[in-house]
Parts: structure tokens; sequence; C-alpha cells
């Protein structure tokens, strides 16, 4: 399969819009391609017992989809009275990643929430979540700062997310769900300061792959990360 309106090593359009919602400490909608998602950061006063007392902060998050995200109606997860199983794994996910780019000891013991929700799906939907988590984590820092609840953004470096894979034996850059669906590999790369890497989720879908084409999809990731973070630095200063 080779792209007919992007090349395997192009982006969707990235699209971070800031403040999206207005009752949060930090707020965006991020969009890769037709993949949007309503990322809201809340900071409350508190730690989870295992940090009390010790004057370091948290971060975590929470990701959903919505009902009609995809082309057919999926049951809220209230109705099941539980998260399924995909959820709590991105959840989890996102929460690793954020952490890895804060720390702790400069936000005193509060914890910042990030609310993950997919209101429409085309693939890719936690790397998006990843990507603008963070520039809401960001945003929601420096409402802390604002407000004199920490002098300085414990930010120790920006982290985004995107998906690369090997379709029909082309290394790709930023799946859409058509390209993820037939894809032979399917990879999700976190990487911090478009250097270190955070998480790796690799595997073989439908063949094995060599380490030649790993090292492929690896460059082809870093390359779109680099790209991620510009886009970051637009919405977080």
């Amino acid at each position: 399969m080779i792209r007919k309106v992007r090349k395997n090593n192009q982006l969707r359009e990235i699209t971070i819009k800031k403040d999206f919602i207005s009752h949060p400490e930090g707020s965006v909608l991020v969009a890769f391609g037709d993949t949007k998602v309503i990322c809201n950061a809340t900071v409350t006063e508190g730690v989870p017992p295992f940090l009390r007392d010790s004057g370091k902060g948290w971060v975590t998050a929470e990701y959903a989809m919505l009902p009609r995200a995809t082309h057919t109606r999926n049951q809220r997860e209230s109705k099941r009275g539980k998260p399924d199983g995909r959820s709590q794994e991105i959840s989890r996910l996102i929460g690793r990643s954020l952490r890895a780019a804060v720390d702790f000891g400069k936000i005193g013991e509060y914890t910042v929430t990030v609310d993950c929700d997919v209101i429409q799906a085309d693939g890719g939907t936690r790397t998006a979540a990843i990507t603008g988590g963070y520039c809401a984590m960001h945003l929601a820092f420096q409402w802390m700062i604002k407000e004199g609840m920490i002098k300085e953004n414990p930010i120790t470096g920006a982290v985004s997310a995107v998906s690369v894979g090997i379709v029909m034996g082309e290394p790709m850059l930023d799946l859409e769900y058509e390209e993820d669906s037939m894809a032979d590999v399917d990879m999700n790369l976190v990487v911090k300061n478009c250097a270190d890497i955070v998480e790796i989720q690799g595997s073989a879908e439908k063949a094995t792959f060599s380490r030649e084409l790993l090292n492929k999809m690896l460059d082809l990731g870093f390359d779109g990360i680099k790209k991620l973070t510009e886009a970051q630095k637009k919405v977080t200063g």
C-alpha cells in the first residue's frame, strides 16, 4: 500500500488548540488528521498514600473513547461498570509518559490528573492523547505558577508520541485506521526531548520484522517526533 495523499514519512495534519475547554487548569483539543482528542488537566491538592508527607507531587491520566468516536457505537464504560482493558492499558501508558517529563519535587503535594477523551477515532488515539496530554499538563503547571502554588515549571522536557508501522512491506509514519488495520507491524514510540525513548510498544501483527526494518521505523518515528515537538511549543511557549 502506497499512500496517495501523504508520503510514507509524512505526518497527518497536526493541530493543537489551546484552552479548548474553559474550566480545567489546562486544556487542548489535539487532532492527528481525523483523530481528535480533548485533553484536560486538573490540579487537586493531595497525593496518593505512598507519597504523603514526601513533599512530592503526582501526575496520573485517564483515557476514554466516546460511544460514537468510531464507525459503530460503543457502550459507555460507566454502563459496563468499569473501564475495559484497553482503556486501562492506555491510561497507564499516558500516565507513565507524562510522568517522565516532570520533576515531582517542584510541585509539592499536588496531583495533576490528565483526562484524555477521544471524540473521533481514525488511528493513533493513544499517541495523540500523549502529545496533547503533555500540552494540557504544561498549561496546568503554568496556571499553578500564576496562582502562586509553585515557583517554577517542573517540566523537564517535552514528551510526544507517534505511531509507525510496516504496511505491505512499506515503513509508514503516523498510521490512520485503514493503514493500521492492515499493518504487518504496528509500533508506538514515546520520546522525550526528541532524543530519549520513554517507551516503545511494537509487535508483529501479521509478519515478523528485521532489525533493519526496526531501525527504519525508529528513524521515521524520531523525524515525526521532532515535528510534533514543534507543534507543542507553539501551544506551551
